[in-house]
């Protein structure tokens, strides 16, 4: 190191400490990002759901339906049983315009009433209107 001074080793040494820093950042943001491609985000707030790859916007954000929507929905949902007693929710789902997802909720009040009972199980379940009152006494 002849013919170099002080102050330019302590330049050097200066030097190479910047670099190595710069170094151990890019480091550490490439290890940082293999994690996250890897194993998911571990920040708080996230659901399971959404770490293990489901995204939230792929589902339309859900609202509570008021009573009165489903008691609307339920009406419609027991004229289509009336009128095609003993088919499937999928058929009955068409016939209200709505999916059998949305008729889970005014199908249980309904069935819970005593209006419409059910035969079968999941995708074999047949849906049929229960004598009302009026027409049991005639």
């Amino acid at each position: 190191m002849r013919g170099m001074t002080t102050a330019d080793i302590r330049t050097l040494e200066n030097e190479i400490e910047q670099l190595v820093r710069e170094h151990i950042a890019a480091c550490k943001v490439a290890a940082e990002a293999a994690v996250e491609r890897g194993f998911g985000s571990s920040r708080p707030g996230r659901s399971k759901a959404t770490r293990r790859g489901a995204s939230r916007s792929s589902k339309a954000p859900s609202r509570r339906r008021t009573p009165e929507e489903i008691a609307e929905l339920g009406e419609r949902f027991y004229e289509a049983v009336c009128v095609k007693p003993g088919e499937t929710m999928r058929v009955l789902s068409a016939e209200v315009n709505a999916s059998a997802d949305e008729l889970h909720r005014p199908m249980t009040v309904l069935k819970r009433a005593g209006r419409v009972r059910s035969v079968g199980q999941r995708h074999q379940t047949r849906y049929f209107p229960m004598a009302s009152e009026s027409s049991e006494t005639r």
